[in-house]
């Protein structure tokens, strides 16, 4: 094992040294164009698809990430859908409270113009002093 590692190690360095050589090499510059000129470069779409992981450790995680996702999106659909509905009960309720308070005005003003019909309109206090 140790073996195989100082090769990737010694293959890594000698990578970069090749790659830093490489950078540290004089170009020719380009020459400018003008502005009107240039076409703005767009990179051809890629899809890059990496091939199935064999490691069951691996599948076993992309899979309970997966099933998180999935766990997590239907928790958010439910949250959505319970305060829907709590906000139309809630609307409801407020709307049954209205009228409540309007039907009780309502019986009120009735109870009071019964009772203002049924009793003379002569006043109360007839002057006596106790």
């Amino acid at each position: 094992m140790t073996r195989a590692r100082i090769l990737l190690i010694g293959s890594a360095i000698a990578t970069l040294a090749a790659s830093g050589a490489y950078a540290q090499t004089a170009t020719q510059p380009e020459p400018v164009q003008p502005m009107q000129a240039q076409q703005p470069m767009t990179p051809p779409p890629q899809n890059v698809v990496a091939p199935a992981p064999t490691d069951p450790l691996v599948q076993r995680r992309n899979a309970n990430a997966q099933a998180n996702a999935e766990y997590r999106a239907s928790k958010k659909a439910s949250k959505a859908e319970l305060k829907a509905q709590s906000q139309q009960a809630k609307a409801q309720y407020k709307e049954e409270v209205q009228n409540a308070k309007i039907n009780r005005k309502a019986d009120k003003d009735a109870a009071k113009a019964e009772l203002n019909a049924t009793e003379p309109s002569t006043p109360k206090d007839t002057g006596l002093q106790h």
